[in-house]
C-alpha cells in the first residue's frame, strides 16, 4: 500500500494545485540553522515562503526532522547486480539486454529518490542523458539528474585531442567534464594523467563555462587538478596536509568517499574477479577505510570545502544515506557539517545554489523528512518518512 500512495505523483496537477503547507517543529534549512514551529508553504514547484506556523496543513511533518532534499554529488546511477547476482555496469561487456539496463538505472533512481536524495550527479554513462531528460520531463520518478555522459582518461589522448574530447560531451549534453587524473585505490592510486593532459580537460571545460571533477587518490594527481583550475576532486586517499592545505586556498571542494569503500567489501563475492576487482583490489579497498577516515579528519581541519558524494555504484542505490553516518562516526564530521555538505554546499559545488539545497522562497521545493534528529543521533537518516520534489510527493509514510 505504501508504494501505491507513494507513486500518486503520477496524476499531479501541479499547475492547478493550491498551495501546500507543510508544518514542521524541528527544520534544518541546508545553510546551518535550527528553525522551530515553522510552516514551508509550497506553490508549484517552488517554496513560496517559510514563517511561524499558523495555516492549517496539508502535511503535518510535526516531530520530524524536515531538511532540504539531499544532494548526492557522485554516483553511478545504472551500475547494478544483474540476473546472476554479479556487478554489471551496463557497458559493452554487459550480460544484459538494453531494456534490461535501462530498467536497472531506473529502478536505481526512483530508490535514490525514495531514500532522500532529489539531486544526484551522476559520473558518468550514455545512458544517465536518456534517463535526465525522461525525469525531467516528469514521464519517470527520480532525482534531477547531472551527467558527464563519459570521462577523460590518459588513453584520450593528445592536450588537442582531449580538448575537442571535451568539446565533443558538450555537444552531446555533458553536464559535467568526469576526468581520473589517477588510478583506482584497487591498482594503488598512482597519477596516470600528465599534468598537460589535466590542464587541457579542465582549461578547456573552463572555457565552455563546465564544472570538472576529477578522480584523484595521491597528491600528484590533486595537485595537478588544483594547477589546472578544476572544480572538485574525487576520493583522495593518499592526499597528504601539503595537498589539503592547497585544495582549500584554491577554494576546489573536496568529495571525499566512504559508502563505495563499504559497499565493494560487504558485496565482495558480486565484485570479485571482474576487472581489477582482485584480492590484492580488495585488500587495497580495506586499508583505505581508515585512510580515508584520516583523510576526512585532514580536510576538516585544513577548511576545505567539503561535499557530499558516494560513489555510489551497485548496491548501494538507495542506501546514500549511510555516507552521513560514515562521515560522522568515523571521520569526526560534526552532524551539522555533513548535513550542510549535502545541501547548500552540495548546491553550491554544482551551481545550483539558486535552485536547490536550502528551504528558502524561491528555490525548489525538495525537502526530506526523518524521524529522531540526526544532530543528536545520525542514524536517523536511515528513517526517511517523507520525500518532496519540485513539490511533488514521491514518499509519504506519515503516521496519521
Amino acid at each position: 500500500m505504501k508504494n501505491v500512495i507513494s507513486a500518486v505523483f503520477f496524476v499531479a496537477a501541479s499547475c492547478c494545485a493550491q498551495p501546500i503547507v507543510l508544518k514542521t517543529t524541528t527544520l534544518l534549512d541546508g545553510r546551518g540553522h535550527v528553525l522551530r514551529n515553522q510552516e514551508i508553504v509550497v506553490n508549484g514547484q517552488r517554496i513560496e515562503r517559510v514563517a511561524d506556523a499558523r495555516d492549517a496543513a496539508t502535511y503535518d511533518l510535526s516531530g520530524l526532522t524536515v531538511m532540504p532534499g539531499w544532494i548526492d554529488t557522485h554516483v553511478h546511477i545504472g551500475y547494478h547486480f544483474n540476473a546472476n547476482n554479479r556487478y554489471d555496469d551496463g557497458g559493452r561487456d554487459s550480460k544484459e539486454t538494453p531494456q534490461q539496463i535501462a530498467l536497472r538505472a531506473e529502478a536505481n533512481a526512483y530508490a535514490t529518490l525514495r531514500g532522500g536524495f532529489t539531486t544526484v550527479q551522476s559520473l558518468g554513462q550514455q545512458i544517465d542523458g536518456d534517463l535526465r531528460g525522461l525525469i525531467n520531463a516528469g514521464t519517470l520518478p527520480g532525482p534531477r539528474i547531472l551527467t558527464s555522459l563519459r570521462a577523460v582518461t590518459e588513453n584520450t589522448g593528445t592536450p588537442d585531442q582531449i580538448r575537442a574530447y571535451v568539446r565533443k560531451m558538450k555537444d552531446d549534453g555533458s553536464d559535467v567534464i568526469k576526468l581520473f587524473a589517477t588510478a583506482s585505490i584497487r591498482d594503488g592510486g598512482k597519477q596516470t594523467m600528465t599534468d598537460q593532459q589535466v590542464q587541457a580537460t579542465c582549461g578547456e571545460a573552463r572555457a565552455l563555462g563546465l564544472r570538472s571533477v576529477v578522480h584523484a587518490h595521491a597528491p600528484g594527481g590533486a595537485r595537478a587538478a588544483v594547477l589546472a583550475g578544476c572544480t572538485s576532486i574525487e576520493h583522495g586517499a593518499f592526499l597528504d596536509d601539503a595537498t589539503l592545505q592547497m585544495i582549500a586556498d584554491h577554494g576546489l571542494y573536496f568529495d571525499p568517499n566512504f559508502l563505495v569503500l563499504h559497499n565493494y567489501l560487504e558485496n565482495k563475492p558480486k565484485f570479485l574477479g571482474i576487472g581489477n576487482y582482485t584480492e590484492e583490489g580488495f585488500a587495497y579497498m580495506e586499508k583505505g577505510v581508515p585512510m580515508m577516515a584520516a583523510v576526512l579528519k585532514k580536510a576538516i581541519a585544513h577548511h576545505v570545502k567539503i561535499i557530499f558524494g558516494t560513489d555510489a555504484v551497485a548496491g548501494a542505490h538507495g542506501r546514500n544515506a549511510e555516507e552521513f553516518i560514515y562521515r560522522v562516526r568515523d571521520g569526526g564530521q560534526a552532524p551539522m557539517d555533513a548535513i550542510v555538505s549535502a545541501t547548500s554546499l552540495a548546491a553550491e559545488s554544482l551551481r545550483l545554489q539558486d535552485k536547490v539545497g536550502s528551504v528558502a522562497p524561491g528555490l525548489q521545493a525538495d525537502l526530506v523528512a526523518v524521524r529522531g534528529n540526526p544532530l543528536d543521533d545520525i542514524t536517523a537518516v536511515r528513517n526517511v518518512v517523507f520525500v518532496m520534489k519540485a513539490g511533488q510527493v514521491f514518499r509519504n509514510e506519515i503516521r496519521k
